[in-house]
C-alpha cells in the first residue's frame, strides 16, 4: 500500500521550490561535490542541512532509484537482506498473520526504521539535520517527527519506551555514531504494507560520516533478539544535500488514510 495521496500536494510544491532554486543558481552541485566537509566550531564534522537520495517521491530521480530498487530486488544476487529475511520461525509465522490493514503508519504512527532503510526519513524520503556541539537534532517530515541526540556523554534516560526510541550519540573521530533503544513494540520496521514488526528488545546502531559537502554515508545494524537470527546489517546508504534548507511538513490525523484502511480492509474479505 502507498501513501500517495498523502504526499502528492508536499511533493508538487517541493519540486516546484528545488527547481527554483536550482535555476537561480544559488545551489552548484558540481561546486558542492568538489566542496571540503563543513567542520563545527569544535571541529567536528557539521551533518546540518536536508538530505535525500536525489529527489522527492515522484521525481525523476525518485523514480530511477526506485526502478533500480525493484530490479535488484528481483535478482536474487543482488536483493538486499532485510530485516524480516532475518526473522525466527516464530517471527514469520506472525507476519503471516498481519496485512497492510494493520500497518502502525494508518494511524500515524512513525516507524522504528525507516520505509528506505534510512531511519532519518521514517516514512519520508527527506530529513534534517540540524548540528550543535552538544546535540543533535533529526528531523522528519511525517507526522511532525524529530530525535533529539545528545552528545555530552550522558548515559540514555531511565524514560518510558516511545514509538522511534531513545537516543544517545558520540563522535569516533569523524564518524557520528548514534544508538537508540527503549522502542514500543507497537510499530514496524517499515511502512506501506510492508509488514515488519519488531519486539521492545530492539536496538539500533548507526554511523554517520559526510565525505564532502555534498554527501552523507549512513551505515546501520539492527538488533532484535525477540525476532532475528542475527542482527541486520543495512546496506550503507548514499544521501547527497537537498537544494533547499528546510522540510515541509506532512501531516497525518488519521482522516486522511481512513480510505486507505478501509480499502485494505477490504482486501481480506471473501
Amino acid at each position: 500500500m502507498t501513501m500517495l495521496p498523502m504526499k502528492a500536494p508536499r511533493s508538487f510544491l517541493k519540486s516546484l521550490l528545488a527547481a527554483a532554486v536550482l535555476a537561480a543558481g544559488s545551489v552548484c552541485a558540481a561546486e558542492m561535490d568538489a566542496a571540503p566537509t563543513p567542520r563545527m566550531a569544535d571541529g567536528h564534522p557539521d551533518l546540518s542541512g536536508v538530505w535525500w537520495t536525489g529527489g522527492d517521491l515522484g521525481s525523476p530521480q525518485y523514480n530511477s532509484s526506485r526502478a533500480q530498487r525493484i530490479a535488484n530486488n528481483n535478482d536474487p544476487e543482488k536483493r538486499p537482506l532485510t530485516f524480516t529475511d532475518l526473522y525466527t520461525p516464530e517471527a514469520k509465522a506472525h507476519a503471516a498473520t498481519l496485512t497492510d490493514k494493520d500497518d502502525p503508519t494508518l494511524q500515524c504512527r512513525p516507524t522504528a526504521f525507516g520505509t528506505l532503510s534510512v531511519r532519518l526519513f521514517d516514512v519520508g524520503t527527506i530529513g534534517q539535520i540540524v548540528s550543535t556541539p552538544g546535540m543533535m537534532v533529526f528531523l522528519q517530515e511525517t507526522f511532525h517527527g524529530y530525535q533529539l541526540i545528545p552528545t555530552d556523554g550522558r548515559e540514555p534516560r531511565d524514560v518510558p519506551p516511545s514509538f522511534r526510541g531513545d537516543a544517545v550519540g558520540h563522535w569516533e573521530g569523524d564518524t557520528f555514531v548514534v544508538e537508540t533503544k527503549n522502542f514500543t513494540d507497537d510499530t514496524w520496521i517499515y511502512a506501506e504494507g510492508r509488514v515488519s514488526q519488531h519486539t521492545d528488545q530492539l536496538r539500533v546502531v548507526e554511523r554517520y560520516q559526510r565525505p564532502d559537502a555534498n554527501t552523507l554515508l549512513v551505515d546501520a545494524t539492527v538488533y532484535d533478539p525477540g525476532v532475528l537470527t542475527a542482527p541486520w546489517v543495512v546496506p550503507t546508504q548514499h544521501l547527497v544535500l537537498a537544494p533547499f534548507d528546510q522540510l515541509l511538513p506532512l501531516i497525518c490525523t488519521g482522516v486522511e488514510t481512513q480510505e486507505l484502511m478501509n480499502d485494505a480492509a477490504a482486501l481480506k474479505q471473501p
